[in-house]
């Protein structure tokens, strides 16, 4: 307990940290995966290549050689000027978007095709059909599975105290390195931690699905 009270202060930078980290690469991964879903599905073929490329490289790459690329790769570049934060921001939207990319492609493809085919038979674009028609029923479908996606994102933060970002995973480097706590008992409170987080990341896509839920 003494490991808690001692050190409030870092568990809590950490905690807020973690939940800073784990909401805008949410965000991030959301709007990506949203958009290579688009692409997958797309009239257009160098789209339907181009989502296909991002899912196929993403999904099948470690995520800690995608820390790499991005922390030492851009830098190379000639994009200078990101701090740590928002480079493990971008490494982790953009490794979820691939995922999210493909429960939503899976909600997609529970939408029956006659009711894509009816919206363009009255004349409505590709992005109209997809937007109004097709999305808000293919939600349905993959919200249980995009907040399993949120719980993994949540967890795979603890990555990111390895490059120098502010998380939970650096509290235990930091108290491990400075002092002579037990490091079960440190790790069992980064555990209730992440717990906490989890468990409001699941509360609130249940309730979401319990929203989006069709009455029957």
């Amino acid at each position: 307990m003494n490991v808690l009270s001692d050190n409030f202060a870092m568990f809590r930078e950490g905690f807020l940290g973690t939940v800073e980290l784990t909401a805008l690469s949410a965000a991030l991964a959301l709007v990506l995966g949203t958009l290579i879903a688009a692409f997958r599905v797309s009239p257009v073929p160098a789209l339907r290549i181009f989502g296909t490329a991002w899912v196929t490289l993403l999904r099948n790459t470690p995520l800690v050689l995608l820390f790499l690329a991005v922390t030492l790769g851009l830098p190379a570049l000639g994009l200078k000027g990101w701090d740590s934060f928002w480079l493990a921001v971008m490494a982790l939207g953009c490794y979820t978007s691939a995922f999210i990319c493909e429960a939503i492609r899976s909600g997609i493809n529970t939408v029956p095709v006659g009711q894509a085919e009816a919206a363009r038979s009255i004349g409505m674009t590709f992005n109209q059909t997809l937007g109004q028609i097709v999305l808000p029923q293919a939600a349905r479908t993959a919200i249980p599975p995009i907040g399993s996606l949120m719980i993994a994102l949540a967890k795979n933060t603890a990555i990111a105290s390895g490059f120098n970002v502010t998380e939970l995973g650096s509290v235990q480097k930091t108290l491990n390195a400075a002092s002579g706590y037990d490091i079960y008992v440190i790790f069992l409170w980064i555990a209730v931690c992440y717990i906490i987080i989890t468990f409001t990341i699941s509360g609130l896509f249940r309730l979401l699905e319990n929203r989006l839920a069709v009455a029957r």
